[in-house]
């Protein structure tokens, strides 16, 4: 911090952020907290007194970055030891007494129900300058809402329920997040409605597993309702959602979708394979032939819409004639894109004690071989948008040319084009594709 900074008495914090929109949407209610205390934001970790990393423990990879970049930061304490550095989010939750006995430099480990009590818990840190540990074990209710400061002026998240009561064999999220907890209706359109008054263009719609609104909440509502109360605020102009359940994903919210006016067509349905035992194995609650009717429901009622999917590599005891079906299914079905990612061994999960745990290399061969199976059905797909015109909201310049200027479609893929210098952030623009790529199209400004 520089003298003339210090002189004003201005005070910056800065934080990392591991993991998922759920994460980043927690970043900024962080920072909605921090700047009640009189804190802005800074870019630079030097500049910061108050240090924040917001943590992911979905994979091993993920956890070791997090522990590396936990230790980088004794060498910024050694400098300033007045400053305060929190681990807050998943990790903090699941490792608590370890992150807080293990790292002295960590003024604060905080967990995922305690977000809320950021600003108390600063407060309680600047005075007595002692440690904090803040992790409750289980949020017994919703916890109450805290300002946000947004990252983008133009897309905006909104979380719609937290936790998740589906315990997949291999995921920790229920143990880190929780038991489900909806918002109610009225609050989050009243948020989204603001939303749209401070210039906001495109809403998405958070949860672990959006298609389970509703269930615990004691009006009658569940996420189709939902939907369709968000799709009448006329000053957003898209409405977007993460992440679908395909076990709850139901013929009320597919038709809702079809008539909407705001509801972007595409359906993220991460599906985890393509084979029943290993689904099972899994827990996740539907067969493939359940699978496969529900995208033959969504292509009949929303005939241009895209479908996305996740996929894990690798899973305890999967064979390689298993391997197989499910390289064949996503043949079948075709996907537009698919998020593909090794099975992580997480302890504290079923799966992680399952026998059968498949070596790295079985584990990044096969998925190679799906990744280039699903690249050759992406392209193929993108290459049909050749010659076509495409609505594209407007997010900027891209990140590695000022000239370049992308957004996306309604169908969520990237599109770029030469800068035209009458565009600009947030606007709704026609695009003519010339040329489809795997991962993104290429058109020019009409």
């Amino acid at each position: 911090m520089n003298l003339d900074q210090q002189a004003n008495g201005q005070k910056f914090f800065h934080t990392i952020t591991f993991g998922c929109q759920m994460n980043l949407n927690d970043s900024e209610r962080l920072a909605g907290q921090l700047r009640t205390l009189g804190y802005e934001a800074s870019d630079e970790v030097e500049q910061a007194t108050v240090i924040l990393i917001n943590t992911c423990c979905v994979r091993e990879s993920a956890e070791k970055k997090i522990y590396g970049k936990i230790g980088e930061m004794k060498r910024l304490k050694l400098i300033n030891p007045n400053i305060i550095i929190g681990v807050v989010g998943c990790m903090a939750q699941k490792d608590k007494e370890k992150i807080f006995k293990k790292y002295p430099h960590i003024d604060l480990v905080m967990g995922t129900h305690n977000t809320h009590q950021l600003v108390e818990l600063i407060q309680k840190i600047e005075t007595s300058r002692e440690r904090v540990l803040a992790v409750w074990d289980q949020a017994e209710r919703l916890a109450p809402d805290v300002p946000t400061v947004r990252k983008s002026k133009i897309s905006a998240w909104v979380p719609i329920m937290y936790g998740c009561n589906n315990f997949c064999t291999y995921c920790i999220v229920p143990y880190v997040r929780g038991r489900e907890r909806s918002r109610t209706l009225e609050s989050i359109v009243a948020e989204i409605k603001q939303l749209g008054e401070d210039g906001f263009k495109e809403i998405t719609l958070l949860g672990q597993n959006v298609n389970s609104y509703g269930k615990d909440l004691e009006e009658n509502v569940d996420f189709a309702d939902l939907l369709q109360a968000v799709d009448q605020i006329e000053s957003i102009a898209r409405i977007r959602y993460m992440t679908s359940h395909p076990r709850d994903m139901n013929r009320k919210v597919i038709d809702t979708i079809k008539n909407s006016k705001r509801i972007c067509e595409h359906f993220h349905l991460p599906v985890q394979a393509g084979n029943n035992a290993i689904l099972e194995r899994m827990n996740r609650g539907y067969t493939t032939e359940y699978y496969l009717q529900l995208v033959a429901d969504i292509r009949a009622a929303v005939p241009g819409a895209s479908i996305t999917t996740d996929l894990i590599m690798g899973f305890p005891g999967e064979t390689e004639e298993q391997f197989l079906e499910t390289l064949e299914f996503i043949k079948h079905v075709r996907y537009d894109a698919a998020y593909t990612f090794l099975y992580s061994q997480r302890s504290g999960t079923p799966a992680a004690q399952y026998e059968g745990q498949l070596p790295l290399t079985t584990k990044k061969l096969r998925l190679n071989q799906l990744m280039d199976v699903q690249n050759e059905i992406s392209l193929e797909i993108n290459k049909q948008l050749e010659d076509t015109v495409v609505e594209v909201l407007v997010e900027g310049p891209s990140k590695n040319d000022e000239m370049t200027f992308m957004g996306r479609t309604r169908t969520n893929k990237i599109v770029l084009w030469e800068k035209k210098g009458v565009e600009k952030s947030g606007d709704l623009v026609n695009i003519q594709i010339d040329k489809a790529q795997t991962w993104v199209l290429k058109g020019r400004l009409l």
